[in-house]
């Protein structure tokens, strides 16, 4: 496995990997690194679809607020890499932030109305700065498909809606979120948990599935939120959002929408904010 530290060590690397596929399929898996089976997940994907698989670990300060964890997010470089080079990774960018934004850099990715909401209402200006990173190792890396969990559900909208307004070439793909044996999605934030806020974050999961099993975007809210009020309650989590969504627009579905929908949580257990979502299929009214 190659590592490359700087977008001219990345392209030495890259060509010397692209020699003798014709023509290679590059795939590519971001992440900030503190790799967790989610994460290999998606580079087990990657490598049943591509010639080459590319990974970034970089930890993006546009997309952390003033008030959030950028300092206390975890670094494990020299771990993650073990991980990468077990999961069948060729290559891993590693850059600094001076190597992706440069004194003087102006330009930046707006998210819209899309980032707006959710996460983006709670995070104001995260979606830009995912979507201004994105792009850029995205125009770095060249890829021809890109790997992103479905955890992250708003973000993929983004980027999905990124990549077809401003013609990216490039194939995004949504892997399937990665849970732990009782439920709880995976996350680089679960390590913060202590084993009684881990118990307490178990609703979030718990919520979702009750969602699920409704047959209209009310009474799946309804449902999900009976769950996360009598946790609230309880003074085990802070609820930020809990709500039944288009997963393409994110927009609140109304209650005679049929078809597909995704139900999004987003609350505080301690100090650790997680967030995590289901997808729901409203079949409508039976008719005789």
């Amino acid at each position: 496995m190659k590592v490359a530290a700087s977008i001219s060590e990345l392209e030495l690397a890259r060509s010397e990997l692209m020699a003798g596929a014709t023509p290679p399929v590059i795939a590519y898996v971001p992440t900030m690194g503190a790799l967790h089976d989610g994460h290999l997940s998606l580079v087990r994907l990657a490598r049943g679809i591509a010639d080459v698989v590319i990974m970034s670990i970089f930890v993006n300060p546009l997309q952390f607020g003033p008030n959030e964890d950028y300092a206390k997010y975890p670094r494990t470089l020299e771990r993650d890499l073990k991980k990468a080079k077990k999961a069948g990774v060729d290559l891993v960018f590693t850059p600094t932030v001076a190597e992706i934004y440069p004194a003087g850099r102006q330009v930046s990715v707006k998210a819209g109305a899309i980032g707006e909401v959710l996460e983006g209402a709670f995070r104001p200006g995260h979606f830009d700065g995912v979507l201004t990173v994105v792009l850029k190792l995205l125009n770095i890396v060249r890829p021809s498909v890109a790997i992103f969990g479905r955890k992250d559900a708003q973000q993929l909208a983004c980027i999905r809606r990124m990549v077809r307004d401003l013609n990216v070439d490039v194939d995004i793909v949504g892997a399937p979120i990665v849970r732990e044996e009782d439920g709880l999605a995976m996350s680089s934030r679960n390590r913060f948990l202590s084993p009684a806020e881990r118990a307490s974050a178990l609703v979030l999961s718990a919520s979702l599935r009750a969602a699920a099993q409704e047959p209209a975007p009310a009474a799946a809210l309804a449902a999900a939120s009976r769950l996360l009020t009598v946790a609230v309650d309880a003074g085990e989590i802070e609820v930020d959002y809990i709500s039944v969504v288009n997963g393409t627009t994110m927009a609140p579905l109304p209650d005679d929408y049929t078809g597909p929908g995704l139900a999004v949580v987003a609350a505080r257990v301690g100090t650790t904010r997680l967030i995590d979502n289901i997808e729901l299929v409203f079949p409508g009214p039976e008719r005789p």
